[in-house]
């Protein structure tokens, strides 16, 4: 399972977690962001809250992304479900909303946009940096995406994921690396 927190854009802070999630065989990604996106689906984290999850939200019944947007509802209340969920899917990720508590048992990713200025000044730990056009070096260690294709973002925000996407599969390596 990873988290994953995207500094100041609203897009990258969309489309981060379905990509990590679309870069392995079966992911749920899991909105923890009262006020994230309204990510396409009926189901939604408070509704699992609420009415309890069945089997089928407990184990995929298929391969590929499936996400849940969140629905209105904090982390806190939801943790028994989200503990639920962990235990029955591959693999998990947490879309964290850009200030707030960081989990107790789950790794953060930061992804940053490489862009000129002081972004990510001081930064140490590493990150995922989003390419943006400008020749940039990272601050801290971490892979460097390539730019989305308007083919991938317009895909990724209509629920659909092509796995061959050049951005896409750079984040493989992301599930690899060591988020302590």
């Amino acid at each position: 399972m990873l988290c994953v927190r995207t500094e100041r854009d609203g897009l990258l802070s969309a489309i981060a977690p379905v990509g990590l999630a679309a870069a392995v065989e079966t992911a749920l990604v899991v909105d923890l962001d009262e006020e994230g996106p309204n990510y396409r689906g009926e189901g939604s984290l408070a509704r699992l809250v609420a009415e309890g999850p069945t089997r089928r939200d407990l184990h995929p019944s298929r391969s590929g992304v499936a996400v849940l947007r969140n629905g209105g509802i904090t982390y806190q209340d939801a943790e028994e479900v989200l503990d639920a969920l962990a235990e029955g899917w591959p693999h998990m990720v947490l879309r964290l909303p850009h200030r707030g508590p960081l989990l107790r048992y789950a790794p953060v990713v930061p992804v940053i946009p490489l862009l000129p200025g002081a972004l990510a000044v001081g930064l140490s730990t590493p990150a995922v940096f989003q390419g943006a056009g400008f020749r940039l070096a990272p601050p801290a260690p971490g892979p460097v995406l390539p730019r989305p294709s308007r083919r991938t973002v317009g895909g990724l925000l209509r629920g659909e994921i092509d796995s061959r996407s050049r951005w896409i599969r750079a984040w493989r390596s992301v599930w690899d690396l060591p988020w302590t």
